[in-house]
């Protein structure tokens, strides 16, 4: 176990430095007085070095055990990815270099760009997003748009009360009024109350907002009904792709009538999640939202090189600096050209089939709101263990001695102690066992009476049992000392 160490701040002796470099001139142009030290530590490489040694012990991540986040996939990184995004010609290319000298990485967006069109089965496409929420954001942006083009920009947009909360927050952030469609008793989209909705705002309302699969792991079986009810009063049909994974090379979204979609190139297609790392969030587009794509995007001329098209008076205008997390694309890219278009129906199938394994392995030891299968999370609750004194906490607090990472706890917000689980298709059959086994244990554990150890935990973690509540109203971001 790692022992204490301080902030690198604490470390710091005046003087002290881990490189030799000679005194700057100093040139003040600026007629204001220089500050005598801009606050850094002074520290020497060893300690910088150990310093961040002893950190990265303390972490957790998907290169040392399974991460069963929901709604998050953290699979497996491929080295190949990693290797290729580091190629010199990619990694120190400047996003200002000259077109002339940049038609690998044009060629990279362009081929991308085409892969995301087929699997979505979209016309339309921008590979500029930062992440999921901005993708999310950007889509909107095109959506009101488009509205305004045709004189009206409606007022209102429907979200199921289980879609993923940037929904929301993405329709507010373009000045739409939420109206919230309840989630049925079956885990979907409560179709009566979306009916509802549609009778009474009619004309008003600008789009629907699905996440699809659900955050329930639910594929919704109503998408295409939707989808012409929305149409038939001039609405759009915005789809969250965050969950893709379960559905990439399987299902189409064009088919389904889907005008807008993000996905999440660092969930599906293998790149980097979490840990704050770059995200990318391309949004696919159906032929009507086209013309408001934002700029600038790829295009290949009739000689076969790569240009960038920087502009279009119907479009949305730039939604970020250059061209989007340019190491993202090279990782899904890569991705894909290594699974092939039948690799990725593999993914699929076997996302989907490992949620379902630890469905069918856990329906008897913990509450399963709604009826399976699932896609490629599974839902439980604490329900049973409830009952004997145990919440959700406690359970992935136990979860946490026992070696595994938590799942997603509390989410969604539909039903009462949600345990939200994703093995993903990276994971094996002996991976899941051992998980199964468990969360076996722990749901023995509770129903045996075992509910004031479960209070204790965790014991083998390098911080003990913290106060979430208390860290989250009242964070101390500060050390003194």
């Amino acid at each position: 176990m790692p022992f204490e160490t301080d902030l690198l701040i604490h470390q710091s002796v005046k003087g002290r430095c881990g490189v030799d470099l000679p005194t700057p001139e100093v040139r003040n142009r600026t007629g204001q007085n220089l500050r005598e030290s801009i606050g850094l530590p002074e520290v020497s490489e060893p300690q910088v070095m150990r310093h961040y040694t002893r950190l990265s012990h303390q972490n957790y991540s998907i290169d040392e055990n399974f991460y069963p986040l929901g709604s998050c996939t953290m699979k497996h990184n491929p080295r190949l990815n990693e290797k290729l995004a580091r190629l010199e010609g990619f990694a120190h290319l400047h996003p200002l270099q000259s077109e002339e000298h940049s038609q690998g990485a044009l060629e990279v967006i362009y081929q991308l760009t085409d892969w995301l069109k087929k699997l979505s089965g979209m016309p339309g496409l921008t590979l500029d997003p930062a992440a999921g929420a901005h993708g999310e954001l950007t889509g909107m942006m095109m959506v009101r748009k488009a509205h305004e083009a045709k004189g009206n920009p409606r007022k209102i947009v429907l979200v199921p009360d289980s879609a993923h909360g940037t929904n929301p927050a993405t329709a507010a952030t373009c000045k739409y009024t939420i109206v919230t469609i309840k989630t049925g008793d079956d885990g979907m989209v409560d179709m009566d109350a979306f009916n509802a909705a549609v009778k009474e705002h009619g004309e008003d309302i600008a789009a629907f907002m699905l996440t699809n699969p659900s955050t329930c792991g639910l594929f919704e079986p109503n998408v295409k009904v939707i989808a012409d009810t929305l149409h038939d009063i001039g609405a759009y049909f915005y789809c969250d792709g965050a969950n893709f994974n379960a559905i990439v090379g399987k299902v189409l979204p064009g088919d389904l009538g889907i005008d807008v979609m993000q996905i999440n190139l660092h969930k599906t297609f293998s790149t980097p999640h979490g840990g704050g790392g770059p995200g990318s969030g391309p949004v696919m587009v159906s032929e009507a939202l086209v013309p408001y794509l934002p700029i600038p995007y790829v295009e290949k001329k009739k000689d076969g090189t790569f240009a960038l098209v920087k502009e279009n008076e119907t479009s949305i205008g730039r939604i970020k600096g250059f061209h989007g997390q340019f190491g993202m694309m090279i990782r899904a890219l890569a991705y894909m050209m290594s699974h092939g278009a039948d690799g990725l129906q593999k993914v699929a199938e076997d996302a989907v089939l490992n949620a379902n394994y630890i469905l069918h392995n856990l329906k008897d030891d913990f509450h399963v709101p709604y009826p399976g299968p699932c896609m490629h999370e599974c839902l439980l609750t604490h329900k049973k263990q409830k009952e004997h004194g145990v919440t959700t906490m406690n359970i992935a607090k136990a979860l946490l001695d026992a070696g595994y990472h938590p799942m997603t706890v509390y989410f969604p917000l539909v039903v009462d102690g949600a345990m939200l689980i994703e093995p993903t298709e990276t994971e094996s059959r002996e991976t899941m066992d051992g998980f199964i086994a468990a969360m076996k244990t722990i749901a023995k554990r509770a129903q045996d009476g075992d509910a004031t150890a479960f209070h204790a935990q965790p014991q083998t973690t390098f911080r003990k049992r913290l106060d979430e509540t208390q860290a989250a109203r009242k964070p101390v971001l500060v050390e003194d000392k």
